[in-house]
């Protein structure tokens, strides 16, 4: 029996820092007063020959961080440990989605991206809120839809590379169960899903970041900002 699929598994992994980057941490540090709020963009890396900015960086991150909850980021400032965690989401994201373009595969759906995006319209606040955010980040309603377009195939891509591999059979389930059978009162019929969506999420976790590390080792990226360059591994 296969693990239930559910939606945002593929980003549950690709984006795993957003799990310990604490919204309270995005906060500028060592930054004067009376710079914060200015925009100075700056290239951040060049990945695959196409230059990443600053201000795309934070946008992103923003955005990522909104998805699952952190709507403190649509207007504090972001700190370097934000943003180093938010660089490897949007690298991993980028060199996926640029080799699913070579081979026109992935596409994302305008629905898909409209469903999205109205799920991020509703956690901002609303309509007027969200055009604020927007405001603010000198970005469109079109930029914002190809970030999340963006993300959403780059979760296709992953997925469709790992999700069979993630799959747990009635074996490894009944031998957890066993292991661990302190841990579950209930008898095996009654916990038997729980267990087995764990040891997939758990699985698929693993083979997220064995698959991420294939994929950049044969990538072209160059991390230009100092604290960029200092996530480089």
């Amino acid at each position: 029996m296969a693990a239930p699929r559910r939606a945002g598994a593929g980003t549950l992994w690709l984006a795993g820092w957003l799990l310990w980057v604490p919204v309270s941490q995005a906060r500028a540090q060592g930054v004067p007063a009376e710079a914060r709020g200015q925009v100075v963009d700056r290239v951040v890396a060049v990945i695959e020959g196409r230059v990443l900015s600053l201000s795309e960086l934070e946008f992103e991150a923003r955005v990522a961080l909104i998805q699952r909850g952190g709507v403190q980021a649509l207007d504090v400032p972001l700190d370097e440990q934000t943003l180093r965690g938010a660089l490897e989401l949007v690298i991993n994201q980028r060199v996926q989605v640029l080799n699913a373009d070579r081979l026109q595969a992935f596409p994302a759906e305008p629905s898909e991206v409209e469903a999205r995006l109205e799920v991020f319209r509703v956690r901002v606040g609303g309509p007027e809120a969200l055009e604020r955010f927007l405001a603010r980040s000198d970005v469109d309603l079109e930029g914002l839809k190809a970030v999340l377009a963006r993300g959403l195939r780059a979760e296709r891509v992953l997925d469709s590379r790992i999700r069979l591999r993630a799959q747990v059979g009635e074996t490894e389930v009944r031998r957890y169960y066993e292991q661990h059978s302190s841990e579950h009162p209930g008898d095996y019929e009654t916990v038997r899903d729980t267990i087995r969506e764990k040891l997939f999420r758990e699985r698929y976790a693993a083979l997220a970041v064995e698959e991420l590390a294939q994929v950049r080792a044969s990538a072209q990226v160059r991390r230009v900002a100092p604290f960029a360059r200092e996530a480089k591994r």
